[in-house]
This record gives C-alpha cells, sequence and structure tokens, in this order.
C-alpha cells in the first residue's frame, strides 16, 4: 500500500545518516572529536524504520482486511539485498589485498552471518565491543543494526496481524507495553550486559515501536497534530534534542537507555508535528537534505568498509583533509550505488530476474567465503616458506637496512642548499633516515662528521653526540663546563658552515648535564637550533632494551593478529615512564634556552589513538631493536615529518624554507 511521501522523512533520514559518517570518520578539531554522539544516527533510523514499517501494513490492513506478505517481502528484499551484496562484493578484493589472515577470517565471517540476518549476534558472541578501535578495522561491524532491522521486519508483520486480527481493540495498548518493557529491559541491561543490550532487537525494539506507536495513532485518526502553535514550537524542539545528543553524548554512556529517550522523542517530534508552513520541516525538505535522505541506505552501507580500509591502510592517519576527501568519495560512490542499484532493483528488474540475480551474487559470496574459512584466510597470500609476514619483519633483532651513504667529510659551501648539521648518536642518524626520504632533501644540505655514507646529490654525516659528550673529564673545562674547543675540533668546519644545528641522540644522565652549556655555546654563535628528544619507543628495565614486536613473534612463533597487534602498540605508549623523566628535563632546558623542541611522540607514536605503531601500513616492521628505525620505517615517518605543523613553521621562519 503507496504511502504519502513526506519529503522532510528523507531530511531526518540526511540528519541520521550524517551523524554516523561523522562519528565514524572521527573528525577531531583542535584535539576534540564534537561528534561523539553520532551513533544516534542508528537509533534515528530505526524510528523511522517502525514509523514507515507499520504505516504500510496497517494501512493495508485497514483499508483492505488483509496483507500481502508476499508484496511486503519482496519490497524489502529489493530494498535491503542489492546495495548490501554490492558493497561485500565490491569489499572482497580489498580484504584480499589488506587482511591478515585472522582479520579476513572474521571478514569472511561477518558476511556470512549478515546474509544470514544475524550480524548482530555474531559481533557480540565474538566480544567485538562497538566503539572500541578495533572495531573500526572489522568493514562489515555496522550490518548489526540491519540484522537488527531484518529480524524486526520478519517478526513484526506477524505479530502485528495475529494483534490486528484478534486483538484489534487492544492494539495500541500491545505496543505501548511492548515499548515500555523494551525500554525497561535497556536501561537494566546497559548497566549489567552493555553488549547484549547494544546488539539485540528486544532492548532496541522501543525506538521501532515509537515509530509503530505513531503510524497507529496517524491511520487510526486519519491525521497528525493539527494544533498550529505545537506545530511551530515542537519540530525545533525535536531537532534541538537530537543535535544536544549527536554533539554532547558519547559511546562511554549507557546506550540505549533512559539517556537514549531524548534523541528519541526529539525523532518522534518531528515526524509527529512537522507540516509544510514550519520552518524545520521546510529545512528538512530541502532538496540538499532530501538528496542525503535518499542515497543515504548507500551511504550507510559503504562508508564503514571504506572507513575501515583506510584506517588499516594508514591512508588518513589522523589527517582531516584526508577524512574529508573520503567522505567525498562515500559520496560518489552512494550515489552511483543509488541510481544504479538501488532504483535499478526496485523499479527496473522483473521479479524472476532480479531473483536470478540476487540468489547468483548470494552463492557466489557464500562460497566464496567458506573458501576462505576453509583455508584459513588464504594465508598463502602473505605466508611464503610458512609466514610472509615474519619474512618482512624478521626473525632477529636486526634486518641491516640502514639507509647508505657514502663518507664524505667536507660541505660543498658553493651548494645552493641551506646546511644543516645534525649532531648526535646513532638516534641521530634516525632523524637522518627520516629526513633523507622527504623532500626536504631540495632544500636542506644536510651534514653529520661521523664516516656514514653519502648519497651522490645530498650530504649527510653524523657526529656521535655519546662518543664526545660522555667520554669523560677530557671534554671538560677547569669548572665542569663544556669545552667548546673540543666541540668545534670534533665537528670541523662542518659546525661553522652550518646554518641550523639539531641536536638527536639517545640523551644520558651525563648528556643532560652538558646540554645546557652545549646549547649556549652554539646559541652564542647565532646558530639555530632544533631539540629532538629521546625516542619514546626506548624501554629500559634492568638495563634490558626489548622489542615488543619480536619478543611477541619469538614467543607465539607468528605473526600478532590486528587485536593483539593493537595491545603492542597501546603497551607502547603506556609504558613511558623511563623515557618521560629524562625528556621533562630536556623539555624544561629547551624552555629556558628558547630553542624550538621537537618532542618524538608525536612522530613516532598517534597522541589521539594513544598508541605506537609498530609495522608500517604495508606490515614491514619500524624497529630494529628496541628504539632503531628500519629503513622502511624512516620511510614510513617520512611521511608524518613534512606533515608536522610546528616543525614546518619553524624552518620556514628561521631558514625561510618551505616543504612545498
Amino acid at each position: 500500500m503507496k504511502l504519502t511521501y513526506r519529503p522532510e522523512i528523507d531530511g531526518l533520514r540526511a540528519i541520521a545518516v550524517g551523524a554516523v559518517i561523522l562519528y565514524h570518520a572521527q573528525i577531531t578539531i583542535l584535539g576534540y572529536q564534537p561528534f561523539k554522539g553520532g551513533f544516534i544516527g542508528v537509533d534515528i533510523f530505526f524510528v523511522i524504520s517502525g514509523y514507515l514499517i507499520t504505516s504500510i501494513i496497517l494501512k493495508e490492513l485497514v483499508t483492505t482486511g488483509a496483507f500481502s506478505f508476499k508484496h511486503f517481502y519482496e519490497r524489502r528484499v529489493r530494498r535491503i539485498l542489492p546495495a548490501l551484496l554490492f558493497v561485500m562484493l565490491v569489499s572482497l578484493p580489498f580484504a584480499w589485498m589488506y587482511l591478515l589472515p585472522s582479520s579476513f577470517i572474521d571478514f569472511s565471517k561477518s558476511i556470512l552471518y549478515s546474509l544470514g540476518f544475524s550480524s548482530n549476534f555474531y559481533f557480540h558472541y565474538s566480544g567485538q565491543e562497538y566503539g572500541a578501535e578495533s572495531g573500526l578495522l572489522k568493514p562489515f561491524l555496522h550490518t548489526w543494526s540491519l540484522s537488527i532491522e531484518e529480524q524486526f521486519y520478519i517478526l513484526f508483520p506477524i505479530v502485528l496481524l495475529v494483534t490486528f486480527k484478534y486483538f484489534r481493540n487492544y492494539l495500541i495498548h500491545i505496543l505501548i507495553l511492548g515499548l515500555v518493557i523494551s525500554l525497561g529491559l535497556a536501561e537494566w541491561t546497559s548497566r549489567n550486559y552493555p553488549s547484549t543490550s547494544f546488539y539485540f532487537l528486544h532492548t532496541r525494539m522501543w525506538e521501532l515501536l515509537a515509530g509503530s506507536i505513531l503510524a497507529y495513532f496517524e491511520i487510526t485518526n486519519g491525521k497528525r497534530s493539527e494544533n498550529k502553535t505545537l506545530n511551530l514550537i515542537l519540530p525545533g524542539t525535536g531537532l534541538f534534542l537530537i543535535g544536544h545528543s549527536i554533539l554532547l553524548f558519547n559511546d562511554k554512556m549507557f546506550h540505549p537507555s533512559f539517556y537514549t529517550l531524548s534523541p528519541i522523542i526529539g525523532v518522534c517530534l518531528i515526524i509527529w508535528f512537522s507540516n509544510k508552513n514550519e520552518l524545520i520541516t521546510k529545512i528538512l525538505s530541502t532538496k540538499l537534505f532530501v538528496g542525503i535522505g535518499l542515497i543515504s541506505y548507500s551511504l550507510y552501507l559503504l562508508h564503514y568498509p571504506i572507513f575501515a580500509f583506510s584506517r588499516i591502510t594508514s591512508f588518513t592517519d589522523a589527517n582531516i583533509f584526508k577524512k574529508l576527501i573520503l567522505v567525498g568519495v562515500v559520496f560518489i560512490l552512494s550515489i552511483f550505488s543509488y541510481f544504479f542499484i538501488e532504483k535499478l532493483a526496485r523499479l527496473k528488474l522483473k521479479l524472476n530476474n532480479f531473483l536470478t540475480i540476487i540468489l547468483i551474487t548470494i552463492f557466489f559470496l557464500i562460497f566464496n567465503n567458506i573458501s576462505i574459512l576453509i583455508t584459513n584466510g588464504y594465508e598463502k597470500r602473505f605466508y611464503k616458506n610458512n609466514d610472509f609476514l615474519l619474512q618482512r619483519v624478521g626473525t632477529g633483532s636486526f634486518d641491516h637496512d640502514y639507509v647508505g651513504f657514502e663518507t664524505n667529510y667536507d660541505y660543498d659551501s658553493y651548494d645552493r642548499r641551506k646546511n644543516i648539521l645534525i649532531v648526535g648518536n646513532s638516534h641521530g642518524e634516525d632523524i637522518l633516515k627520516i629526513l633523507s626520504y622527504t623532500n626536504l632533501r631540495d632544500k636542506f644540505y644536510f651534514n653529520i662528521t661521523s664516516p656514514i655514507k653519502r648519497e651522490k646529490d645530498y650530504n649527510f654525516q653524523v657526529s656521535y653526540f655519546y662518543d664526545f659528550l660522555t667520554k669523560g673529564e677530557a671534554n671538560l673545562d677547569t669548572r665542569g663546563n663544556y669545552n667548546k674547543a673540543d666541540f668545534i675540533n670534533h665537528l670541523k668546519k662542518q659546525y661553522l658552515l652550518s646554518d641550523l644545528i639539531i641536536l638527536a641522540t639517545n640523551y644520558s644522565p651525563k648528556d643532560i648535564e652538558i646540554l645546557d652549556d652545549l646549547i649556549k655555546i652554539i646559541k652564542q654563535d647565532k646558530k639555530k637550533i632544533i631539540i629532538f628528544d629521546n625516542s619514546i619507543i626506548q624501554k629500559k628495565q634492568s638495563g634490558i632494551n626489548s622489542n615488543k614486536l619480536m619478543d611477541y613473534i619469538v614467543i607465539n612463533k607468528k605473526f600478532p593478529n590486528i587485536e593483539d597487534l593493537d595491545i603492542i602498540e597501546k603497551q607502547l605508549f603506556n609504558d613511558k615512564k623511563y623515557v618521560y623523566e629524562i625528556n621533562d628535563k630536556i623539555k624544561k632546558i629547551a624552555e629556558i634556552n628558547e630553542v624550538f623542541l621537537f618532542e618524538r611522540l608525536n612522530l613516532y607514536c598517534d597522541t589521539i589513538k594513544k598508541k605506537c605503531p609498530v609495522v608500517t601500513d604495508r606490515f614491514y616492521k619500524i624497529y630494529l631493536d628496541s628504539s632503531h628505525i628500519t629503513k622502511k620505517g624512516a620511510e614510513f615517518f617520512s611521511k608524518k615529518i613534512v606533515k608536522n605543523e610546528m616543525f614546518m613553521k619553524y624552518l620556514n621562519s628561521t631558514l625561510h624554507i618551505s616543504s612545498n
């Protein structure tokens, strides 16, 4: 039975899907995520679904006294499956390329359960907490909500038909009672069994029934609200309640629960009190909102796997501009999906042709994903001679992949580039490696004085900080201060010709004692200085340095799965007490001397996700040992250092050089 089209409902869909996309994109502005309550968009969808589905069923029952299950389920299948199957198909190649075997198996199970309208059960029983970082890497986690709607579509028409036929006078009482019981269960279960409450139908049904109750009153009364005052005030109130939830809710609150009443009431107010003469209705009925609402299903389906694969490949790396580009890509693909998948399936294909295509696609997906399970995630994609990933990271502490340079002790004084001297030990070499992979090589002439190697079109040398700063009293004058003559003699003319000095070493307590004097010497000669503090990755316990990734591999004889890798990287971030004691001292010295300090934490770690990566986006190891980086690690960090606004701003302001 066809319903009167209400464009503002599509406008509500636009708000719902927009909130969800912004939430999953984790847009961060000045260190704050303004859309932490965006998950509430799913709850908005539930209310809309309950309202529309109940309207369809009840209108047909009231008008004809009968209900066609065949027609109803045909429309639901045409609406749900084509776009869903399309997203599954296009996701498979990316899963093949980027997912480790264990994650590939999880991916396949989520598809199979989703095809069986039960992925919400799968994610609950597999222990997947919604909103957890590990969930952001699961391309089909978002299908839990589709499974709930599908289960509702299967059960509710039967319950509604039986109730309408035998208990018609009590239908509204039963709907209200169901809402109250479901809401009570949601409140109690969220506090005691949060995963069950989040993923299961019985604690979500009250949101769907809220829409059902609106549909019941509209059909039985033949109209919605006609109170002009309320019609002008309450849609705006409803929008405020929704906006308040999106901006101020967070995924740590009990949900769904009594708290969730706020946005649900907001949606109900808009649905019931909206009218063509009211401002909110006019806004929601504009072409922009309606257009987004029309493609909202494709937007919802596509955005999550695209975001998940972008995180797996480190495409965005917390870069807001890349995230916005990705959102644009999601919209373009969704427009294509809407016009060439959704509309084609609903309006153009005859039933027999439609069912043939759907069944062939489903059988292909089932066969394909079962084969993934049988072959243990096609582990031979990555594992050659038993373990491809172990080959990538190596089985020992070192893999001999330092950046190579030829020996050269002299500046080419006529060179057009600025001269930068890196003073430090092997940790200075790490900065050298990183800078060597940036386009800064075209701007600077890097010089360091130890016999490392030189590449033909730019000069890098390292002066080993440790060798001459901790060698003993020979480098100190009678007052215990650092001897400038020894410093200059060691660095020779590289120091004299340098425009910028970078101090980058593994500072010992003795180095910290000397650092203040060293900075004063350099500043007296009017040299610009950048200090890199100690590597945040290094961990010392009883003099033992540990590489957590290699420790895991040695103990478990395998490469860690995504979940274990996540644990390792978070442990590295949290286990930094020893390093911070030194770095705090370096920071104070830098502040006193008004010297620019580059904190390696901001380079080596993700301070938003609170983790320090140990492998690149292609699963090459980043660290040779407990703290020194590999060539692949240098390539990985080189992309980050030129995006560090403070670092590049300092280079530009002091040496009038940019990275462009």
